[in-house]
């Protein structure tokens, strides 16, 4: 695919509205592509333990499985061998296809003890479960289709601003 806006990829930041349960690839503040996402079933926050998405501005600290097939299962950030199959089952919470790890910028709101995004493992990622985008499904990390992921995923950089609201 090629996209005008896929050649300078340090002016863009990503926008995520828990609200609309979209992400926003935005450059110059304007949206140039949009993707359908899902974020924690237990809503927003930033507490250690709580399962919900954290608020705030983030960047993405690194960005794990580059040339990985579509629907490699990932666990601890790495690859299992394993593609996932169809009929996944919904307690299944499946990391797959590419892992954008964030970090929090705030202090006391997103990062540093008790609320830190890096260390809660807080990350875009593939899901298998497509038929729950756009609906709050997830236990903190904002899940995205495989394709959508892997799309994203070689259009940003590590540092590029992550704004989840």
């Amino acid at each position: 695919m090629t996209k005008d806006y896929k050649r300078s990829t340090k002016e863009f930041y990503i926008l995520v509205s828990t609200k609309e349960q979209k992400l926003y690839l935005m450059k110059e503040g304007k949206p140039v592509q949009t993707f359908l996402v899902s974020t924690s079933k237990f809503g927003t926050g930033n507490r250690e333990g709580s399962y919900q998405t954290p608020l705030g501005r983030h960047r993405i600290y690194q960005k794990i499985g580059a040339n990985l097939p579509p629907g490699a299962i990932l666990k601890g950030r790495k690859f299992t061998g394993t593609i996932v199959k169809a009929n996944v089952s919904p307690d299944e919470d499946l990391i797959t296809s590419r892992i954008l790890w964030l970090e929090g910028l705030e202090n006391g709101i997103n990062r540093g003890e008790g609320v830190d995004t890096r260390k809660r493992l807080i990350y875009i990622h593939g899901t298998p479960h497509v038929e729950l985008l756009g609906t709050p499904a997830s236990k903190g990390c904002i899940r995205m289709k495989d394709e959508d992921i892997i799309e994203l995923f070689d259009l940003v950089e590590e540092g590029t601003p992550v704004i989840i609201s």
